[in-house]
């Protein structure tokens, strides 16, 4: 297994997830061209991976879609009110609709998905089984319901929003009608926020988090590190803790193989 966040923040978002053989990236909000240089840094192209999976239609997540998937036949999942809202996606040859809350086989891996609050038209999380464990992923998220505290139990991987410090959104440079929107429920996972989520979705075999999405004008990644360092610590629990980076690769998680998918 291995995850590794290509991108995360505001101007750009694709993560690849890597498990039974097969590639999948979560988001493309880079543009192509962007995508296919930081997957070289993985020794990957374009044409090692297998689908594409689609959280929801801002353009800092599905940007680079459209170019990556026609020019390598990619599949791409994407929830069918999201399809709805972007006509200029243009058109794919391998374009499979889903609807929240589905759950569909790839390759050998299980897709579920399940419905998340964010100003969107029907964003979703994912949460990836296969035979060696689960990866769940959660970003931009208003409020972090008990829906996906659910769907993100006993994860071997997670990729979990940590957008902002609210003290640095109120006191930053951003009008009030956009602090408004970053930190209501529909908007982005607070630091706060996201370590009650933790609390609730964190056991003994979680191996790995990922902390993404954060902003850089409300954030800071020390910040983060030390605080999500200090809350696993708390917990009893001892995963590898990445913080994800607008400009460049993240470090990876790669995971040995274990016998079951739990």
């Amino acid at each position: 297994m291995r995850v590794c966040l290509l991108a995360s923040g505001s101007r750009g978002n694709s993560t690849l997830i890597e498990a039974d053989g097969c590639r999948l990236l979560v988001d493309v909000g880079l543009s192509g061209r962007e995508t296919e240089r930081r997957l070289a840094t993985l020794g990957l192209s374009g044409r090692d991976l297998h689908a594409v999976l689609v959280t929801h239609e801002h353009h800092d997540h599905v940007g680079g879609i459209g170019p990556l998937a026609r020019r390598y036949d990619l599949p791409v999942y994407i929830e069918q009110k999201t399809h709805a809202a972007l006509p200029k996606l243009g058109k794919i040859d391998q374009l499979q609709c889903f609807i929240a809350g589905d759950q569909f086989a790839f390759r050998d891996l299980t897709i579920k998905t399940f419905s998340t609050t964010h100003d969107a038209v029907n964003p979703v999380g994912f949460v990836i089984h296969s035979s060696e464990g689960k990866v769940g992923f959660a970003t931009d998220l208003g409020t972090p319901t008990r829906l996906v505290a659910e769907h993100l139990q006993q994860c071997r991987v997670l990729v979990v929003e940590a957008n902002h410090d609210e003290q640095m959104l109120l006191d930053g440079p951003y009008p009030w009608h956009l602090k408004q929107r970053i930190k209501g429920r529909h908007g982005h996972l607070s630091n706060v926020a996201a370590r009650r989520l933790l609390q609730d979705v964190g056991w003994s075999g979680l191996e790995a988090l990922f902390l993404a999405h954060l902003s850089e004008e409300n954030n800071c990644p020390d910040m983060v590190s030390e605080l999500f360092h200090q809350a696993m610590l708390e917990s009893g629990h001892r995963p590898q803790i990445i913080v994800g980076s607008q400009h460049q690769v993240s470090s990876c998680f790669v995971g040995a193989l274990i016998s079951s998918a739990e």
